[in-house]
């Protein structure tokens, strides 16, 4: 059951917390993890962050379906997909990707490879600061 705390994150939208709420039960099967509740953002921690998911937009608005969330991932590697929205190196070996997610569908096999992988590089990396 989705939080009080993401309802009012999505500020009255409809759509977007039944997503977002899709989102946290396949997310579950990844591992144990923790939401932060932020302005822009919710982070989204195991030891350390490994993703966080926001109403940013990556593409222009006509590209972008009605109804969305941004999942936004860090990882060792830039990914090649039509899916990923953005890629940067944010820093020396951890390239950030915002993937948009506008249907439960989108929610697949691919989609939680990367997630995994987030997960693992997030709390394998050493000597960094939480947050």
């Amino acid at each position: 059951m989705i939080l009080l705390e993401a309802l009012s994150f999505f500020g009255g939208r409809e759509e977007e917390p039944a997503l977002y709420e899709a989102f946290l039960v396949r997310l579950e099967q990844v591992g144990p993890f923790t939401q932060e509740y932020h302005k822009t953002q919710i982070s989204l921690r195991a030891k350390l962050i490994f993703g966080c998911v926001s109403l940013l937009r990556p593409k222009s608005k006509k590209e972008l379906p009605a109804h969305f969330i941004t999942l936004t991932l860090g990882l060792p590697r830039p990914l090649a997909s039509p899916r990923i929205a953005a890629c940067v190196e944010a820093q020396k070996d951890r390239w950030t990707h915002h993937i948009v997610l506008g249907d439960v569908s989108d929610l697949d096999e691919e989609l939680m490879g990367w997630i995994r992988e987030a997960y693992d590089f997030g709390n394998r990396e050493t000597g960094r600061r939480k947050g």
